[in-house]
C-alpha cells in the first residue's frame, strides 16, 4: 500500500517564511547597529596655554554615555612632539577613534589624524590648516581682537597668553575665579610651533566636524568658519568663548557623539 502524502499546509509555509524574514531583518538591524556604535574611543587634544584637565566636564559626559575617553598631554614644544604624543595615545586604543582638537590642538590633529585608527576629526574653536600651511597663517588671517595677546618669548622661546587679558580674551564666559586659576596654571607653548607647517591634512580623507565659538576672542570666529568651510566640515555654532568646551561641555560633547555615531 502506498503511503498517502498530505499536502504541505500553505499557512504554515507562510508563517515559516515570515519568521525567517523577521530573523533576517533583526540580524541585519543588529549588525547595522553594531557598525553604527563601533566607534567608542574618543581622544581629546588640548591647545596652547592649557592642559588636558580642561576637558574634565566633556570627559565626564562622554564616559557616562559609555565612551572610552583618553586625553593627550601635549608637551607644546614642537608640532612633531605634540603629534607624537597624540599618536602614542591613539596607539593605546583598541579600535577606531574620534580625534578631537581644541585651538592649537586642531593643527595637531590635522597632522596626527592621518593615523589609520582615526575615524573622524572634530575641531573645537580650532585651527584647521592645509598641508604646507602653518598656524601663523590663520592667526593673522583676520585682525586680532583687542582682548587677545601673547607675551614676548622668554629665554626658552615659550610664550604665554597675556595674563592681563586672559579672562576677557581667553575665557570670558567662565567665572573670574576659574579663569584666574587657568591663567596662573597656563601651559606656555614654544612660539616656533605656530610657524611649523603640517605635511598632511587628514581632513581631506576623514569626515570632519567644526565647532565655531561665536564669542571667541583668541581666534576670530570668521576665521574658524572659513577654515571649516574650506574643509567641507559639518559646522556647529555654539555661543561661547575660546574655551567653549569648558563653558558649554554638553553642546561640545553632543557634536563629538554625533561624529562617533556617524563613523
Amino acid at each position: 500500500m502506498e503511503a498517502t502524502v498530505k499536502p504541505f499546509n500553505t499557512i504554515k509555509l507562510l508563517i515559516i517564511v515570515a519568521l525567517l524574514s523577521t530573523c533576517q531583518l533583526l540580524s541585519l538591524s543588529h549588525t547595522a547597529h553594531a557598525q553604527k556604535a563601533a566607534v567608542k574611543n574618543i581622544v581629546l587634544v588640548h591647545g596652547a596655554f592649557a592642559d588636558a584637565s580642561g576637558w574634565k566636564a566633556v570627559y565626564e559626559i562622554l564616559t557616562k554615555k559609555g565612551y572610552h575617553v583618553s586625553m593627550v598631554q601635549n608637551p607644546l614644544t614642537s608640532l612633531a612632539a605634540d603629534v607624537a604624543a597624540t599618536k602614542s595615545v591613539l596607539a593605546q586604543q583598541d579600535g577606531p577613534a574620534i580625534l578631537v582638537g581644541h585651538s592649537w590642538g586642531g593643527t595637531v590633529i590635522t597632522q596626527a589624524g592621518a593615523d589609520p585608527k582615526v575615524a573622524a576629526l572634530v575641531y573645537v574653536a580650532a585651527f584647521l590648516p592645509d598641508a604646507g600651511e602653518n598656524t601663523v597663517k590663520w592667526v593673522s588671517a583676520a585682525p586680532q581682537a583687542p582682548e587677545a595677546g601673547f607675551t614676548a618669548p622668554d629665554q626658552t622661546g615659550r610664550v604665554y597668553f597675556e595674563p592681563a587679558k586672559f579672562h576677557s580674551g581667553f575665557s570670558a564666559d567662565l567665572s573670574k575665579e576659574q579663569s584666574d586659576f587657568m591663567r596662573d596654571s597656563q601651559a606656555p607653548i614654544v612660539g616656533q610651533c605656530f610657524a611649523e607647517a603640517v605635511t598632511v591634512a587628514a581632513w581631506k580623507t576623514k569626515p570632519s566636524y567644526g565647532i565655531v565659538a561665536t564669542e571667541d576672542k583668541a581666534i576670530n570666529p570668521g576665521t574658524e568658519r572659513e577654515m571649516y568651510q574650506r574643509a567641507k566640515a559639518k559646522i556647529t555654532e555654539i555661543k561661547g568663548s575660546h574655551v567653549v568646551f569648558i563653558s558649554q561641555p554638553q553642546a561640545v560633547a553632543k557634536v563629538i557623539m554625533e561624529a562617533a555615531d556617524a563613523s
